[in-house]
């Protein structure tokens, strides 16, 4: 097995996390929140594929798929097209409001994009720097890695949410 290999079948475990968390929700469900300071659903999945989108747009030296598709109007979000969540306030995480079937589609296509870009990768690719502001500077496997446990991350909080609100009927 190939490190591409390794890491496709991570990336390819999220989607099918994404699908389960959305699969049956309506937007109340995804808008609600636990409580006024924390995230929505809808908030955890746009951010989780926000930071896919834009980390692996950056190793790949691609525009992102939120700006180039055409996702950004289609969500018609009141943030600005660079905007991934990062650091948002309660009040930001209130205005990212999109429907299952929106959020689907563009994480299945940042998903697609990043599963072509990592398929064509070789061991040697991994080992070239991406980001030299940390110490140790960050290389491509390093970044890949990170997304896929921020992308787990993100999904599991949003499957908890999920659970939460529907065992307690909010």
């Amino acid at each position: 097995m190939r490190s591409r290999d390794v890491l496709l079948d991570a990336f390819d475990r999220i989607p099918e996390l994404v699908h389960a968390v959305l699969d049956g929700a309506d937007d109340g469900l995804l808008t609600a929140r636990l409580d006024p300071a924390a995230n929505s659903i809808a908030w955890l999945v746009w951010h989780l594929t926000r930071v896919q989108d834009d980390h692996v747009a950056d190793a790949a030296g691609t525009e992102q798929v939120w700006t180039s598709a055409g996702w950004a109007e289609r969500f018609g979000l009141p943030l600005a097209p660079s905007d991934t969540g990062y650091g948002h306030d309660p009040d930001q995480v209130a205005a990212v409001r999109a429907s299952a079937e929106l959020l689907r589609g563009y994480h299945d296509a940042v998903h697609a994009e990043t599963v072509k870009y990592v398929g064509s990768l070789d061991d040697a690719d991994l080992d070239r720097v991406v980001d030299t502001r940390w110490d140790p500077p960050v290389t491509l496997g390093v970044r890949l890695v990170s997304v896929i446990g921020d992308c787990q991350q993100h999904v599991a909080q949003a499957a908890y949410v999920r659970g939460v609100l529907e065992r307690t009927g909010r």
